[in-house]
């Protein structure tokens, strides 16, 4: 092994153990993540460190997506046929 110095990258134990804000921010986050991934140029550990921090992300919005998808099929199956109806234009 080449003595290099350790990657600046914080490691994913020193990141904050919080959700993003949104699901919006974690799906920007993750196209930045599969854009540096994609150009080749980390090292084997900062790649690790992203792929680790994707995976976590990924599942983040999975679950805020299946949580949307069971709100509306609890809207859509509350006995009403017509959850929205749109204005009428006259």
């Amino acid at each position: 092994m080449t003595d290099q110095p350790i990657s600046s990258t914080p490691s994913l134990e020193t990141l904050p153990e919080q959700s993003p804000e949104s699901f919006e921010s974690a799906l920007k986050t993750l196209e930045n993540i599969v854009q540096k991934m994609e150009q080749g140029e980390l090292s084997l550990d900062e790649s690790l460190q992203h792929f680790e921090q994707g995976v976590q992300l990924t599942r983040y919005c999975q679950t805020i997506l299946h949580d949307a998808e069971q709100r509306i099929s609890t809207l859509m199956n509350d006995g009403t046929k017509d959850v929205y109806s749109p204005p009428s234009h006259r």
